[in-house]
């Protein structure tokens, strides 16, 4: 599985989560584009894009996509710290082309 980290997530899920091939958009060269051209990027070559964008699902139309997103409650360091072992579960669990909401964990 093949997972591409958007600009809005921490880096810390790509240096917690080693085992897991995590890419960040950076690395791809496509940081500053639009949601819709990462989202057409990022299925050709990656199964699941972790964002902290709770709008995307609202902003593009994910229906019939292969790409399965996960989508964070916030970017703070500390919230996604206490959401890896959430996310990893996420990550294993995740069919294609679903979009998983992780709830924030003081409301879990």
């Amino acid at each position: 599985m093949r997972v591409l980290l958007d600009e809005s997530a921490p880096r810390l899920i790509k240096t917690r989560l080693t085992e897991i091939s995590i890419t960040t958009v950076q690395e791809m060269g496509w940081a500053g584009l639009t949601n819709g051209e990462l989202l057409v990027l990022a299925e050709r070559e990656f199964d699941v894009f972790i964002t902290a964008d709770k709008q995307l699902r609202y902003q593009q139309n994910l229906t019939g996509k292969r790409l399965s997103v996960i989508v964070l409650p916030s970017n703070q360091v500390p919230v996604v710290t206490a959401l890896l072992p959430a996310i990893e579960q996420s990550l294993k669990a995740i069919q294609s082309g679903a979009v998983v909401e992780l709830p924030h964990p003081t409301t879990s």
